[in-house]
């Protein structure tokens, strides 16, 4: 047996997995270079003379909050704040991008019992695994073009270096999810350890950024978004960085390959603890609750956490926009016209809501997840309808957005200490557009449970494109009323507007109601 026999069928696989992923990945990716490549034109409004530039160097250098949040600047040309305003975002976004890829194509296949039927044929043992990895890397390979074409004007070097350094952060973490599929023994659980280590990585980097003005601290040094800031595109670039990426690449590579090679197909070396089950699973709703509830926690701690850092940096945001007038009015674009504080704080909370969307649809398409691995039709068996299996889900989704929200606005009270009760219902005012999108998720699920997760998934990206992008961009109107966000009050500070908010509660109930008239009428998918 050759050492290369292992690999037998990686090109085969590799290019099935490309296919399955024609529509979620090339969304991710475009999402991804569409908000790296629309900062040049609206960082020119916003610091387009030396004194503005001048002026935001010296807010960063003594504001520790806005430094954690979006890192130090090492340049003010139109390439280094490009770099410095959205880098860390768009390598987070570059790292769950790969680690969705990774998951799916192994521990997710391994799970719904397609990885032994491949297996049957002529397959290495590693050629699944080796295709994840290549599908990732053709992802990252993708942005990096795409970043490095898209601001070659603002300079050749810098984008190559921004792009580069995007696809290296994706590939860390698509090697690390790769570990954690050998590790745990189902595919949430794979997702949820590396986007443990992610949020980790990020709350490291912003630690140490906090600390120094310069990316220097060994807070920052320990994440490989840290490394991603000190790779210092457009701004005299470190290109040894690079081989700190490659080295933690290969090791990482290296440890899931020998893990894949010390397991049987379908096994893990942390496997689940077998029954009995602590406590009582009297209903559908109770076993919803104990599938979702990791999910649930989850969210609530990072919405809070948010709050609580989105609370504290309200005081400065004043100091930080100052007389720029561009910047003032993209806050109130997003967040109302009310004042300045008013409007970061309707603009951060709008966010949280955009983030609240992606939650509702991930908890809506556990429905998916449980009818295609097989775990559904037992339960179905049992005196147990389809309506009460589903509506279990359903509460958790629709509850666990309300709840994640109210934690929200709990952390803005802890971080920011007035307007306890207007944030908090500023926060409660995100639910209706957030139930809308669970909703056309639900509905989707009901008619077409095949194409429900890459299109749902692909309308909440576009809502959060939408939201995100959007105002910096100045887009018109009508692009954004295509959103149900771009319909709620701006508040607090703005008045409470109750005509849009039932109207789009009244379309969640109806996407809701038709999603599961569908559900019921149609057969199970295998």
């Amino acid at each position: 047996m050759t050492p290369l026999s292992g690999l037998t069928g990686t090109g085969t696989l590799l290019r099935f997995a490309l296919r399955r992923d024609r529509v979620t990945t090339p969304v991710w990716i475009a999402v991804n270079a569409l908000m790296v490549l629309s900062m040049p034109n609206t960082l020119r409004t916003l610091y387009g003379t030396e004194a503005e530039r001048t002026d935001l160097v010296r807010q960063l250098q003594t504001n520790a909050s806005f430094r954690a949040l979006i890192g130090p600047l090492h340049d003010t040309s139109l390439g280094g704040l490009t770099a410095w305003r959205v880098g860390v975002y768009a390598g987070l976004l570059a790292a769950v991008t790969s680690l969705l890829v990774v998951v799916r194509h192994t521990r997710d296949e391994e799970e719904t019992g397609r990885a032994e039927l491949v297996a049957s044929g002529a397959v290495g043992r590693r050629a699944s695994l080796t295709a994840a990895l290549l599908a990732a890397a053709v992802a990252n390979g993708v942005l990096a073009l795409l970043i490095t074409a898209g601001l070659a004007g603002q300079g050749t070097a810098g984008a190559l270096s921004l792009g580069l350094g995007l696809a290296a952060t994706g590939m860390v973490f698509a090697t690390m999810a790769a570990i954690a599929a050998q590790l745990t023994e189902s595919a949430r659980l794979a997702r949820g350890l590396t986007a443990a280590v992610l949020g980790a990585a990020f709350v490291l980097r912003a630690a140490g950024d906090s600390a120094t003005g310069d990316g220097s601290s060994p807070w920052t040094w320990l994440s490989p978004l840290g490394w991603l800031e000190n790779l210092r595109p457009f701004a005299a670039e470190r290109w040894w960085v690079l081989l700190l990426f490659a080295a933690a690449v290969l090791v990482q590579a290296a440890v899931a390959y020998v893990l894949a090679g010390r397991r049987d197909l379908g096994m893990s070396f942390f496997p689940t603890r077998p029954g009995p089950a602590v406590g009582r699973l009297g209903s559908a709703a109770a076993l919803a609750w104990r599938l979702q509830r990791g999910g649930v926690l989850g969210w609530s701690l990072g919405f809070f956490l948010a709050g609580v850092v989105y609370g504290g940096l309200t005081q400065g945001a004043a100091d930080l926009v100052g007389d720029n007038e561009n910047a003032r009015r993209i806050f109130e674009r997003m967040g109302g016209r009310s004042g300045l504080t008013d409007a970061f704080l309707a603009s951060m909370i709008g966010t949280l809501g955009l983030l609240a969307a992606l939650y509702v649809v991930a908890s809506v398409l556990r429905l998916n997840g449980e009818e295609t691995s097989g775990r559904a039709e037992p339960l179905l068996a049992c005196p147990v309808s389809r309506l009460r299996w589903a509506a279990g889900h359903l509460t958790i989704a629709f509850a666990g957005a309300a709840l994640i929200m109210l934690l929200a606005g709990a952390g803005f009270a802890v971080g920011y200490g007035r307007q306890v009760g207007p944030i908090l219902g500023a926060c409660l005012a995100q639910l209706p557009a957030v139930w809308v999108i669970g909703g056309l998720a639900l509905l989707l699920y009901g008619l077409a449970p095949r194409l429900c997760a890459p299109a749902s998934w692909g309308v909440a990206v576009a809502v959060l494109l939408i939201g995100w992008v959007g105002p910096a961009l100045n887009a018109p109107r009508l692009v954004l009323d295509l959103s149900p966000f771009g319909h709620l009050p701006k508040l607090p500070g703005g008045g409470m507007e109750w005509e849009p908010v039932m109207i789009l509660l009244g379309l969640a109930a109806v996407l809701a109601g038709a999603g599961l008239a569908g559900l019921r009428r149609r057969d199970l998918t295998a």
